[in-house]
């Protein structure tokens, strides 16, 4: 039986496990907002950086790709893997993954996702929703042993750009991250 995984936010551009095929597509019914806390990559426990997940959004889609993972050893390897990399995404969902925008039947159906949810019990880095500059400003200055948070986001920007999808959240999380960047240093471009 074959595997499909679903990625929104790193996944994208650094899947981190061997994959057969990759298709451009969405999820219905959610959209990626940056309310995860992220204490282990982007962040540390005393200054939390800010990840992708995804929260239910009647009418909405979240752009993304799916990976198709074939064989048996390599399936066992790449859930082993994720089960590391998204320890902090307490919820695993199988949903349907389109290609198509007018499409009404799936391209794929029990895609795996990982996702982070708003329950404070079963996820405890949960942060939720805030301004955009309380956001943008978190993650300017926040900093992990993947590096700093601005990175993540300017990776993400970037890859959803590569895909054809414009995300307004995370372009304007970015635009405010720039700002930032250039009052701090003019010479930033």
């Amino acid at each position: 039986m074959v595997m499909w995984v679903f990625g929104y936010g790193s996944l994208i551009w650094k899947a981190g496990f061997h994959y057969d095929d990759r298709l451009v597509g969405f999820i219905k019914g959610y959209r990626r907002v940056f309310y995860q806390g992220s204490t282990d990559h982007r962040g540390t426990p005393e200054y939390p950086g800010r990840t992708v997940t995804l929260e239910p959004a009647e009418g909405e889609v979240c752009w993304g790709v799916a990976y198709k993972v074939s064989r048996k050893e390599d399936q066992q390897i790449a859930i082993t893997y994720l089960e590391v990399r998204e320890k902090q995404y307490d919820k695993k969902a199988y949903l349907d993954f389109f290609t198509e925008p007018k499409a009404s039947t799936p391209a794929i159906s029990e895609v795996m996702v990982y996702i982070a949810s708003p329950d404070k019990k079963l996820n405890r880095n949960y942060l939720g929703p805030a301004s955009l500059e309380e956001i943008a400003k978190q993650i300017f200055h926040a900093e992990g042993p993947s590096g700093p948070n601005r990175d993540y986001l300017f990776q993400l920007e970037k890859a959803l750009l590569q895909i054809g999808c414009e995300d307004k959240h995370v372009m304007d999380l970015a635009n405010e991250v720039r700002r930032f960047l250039l009052e701090k240093d003019p010479t930033f471009s």
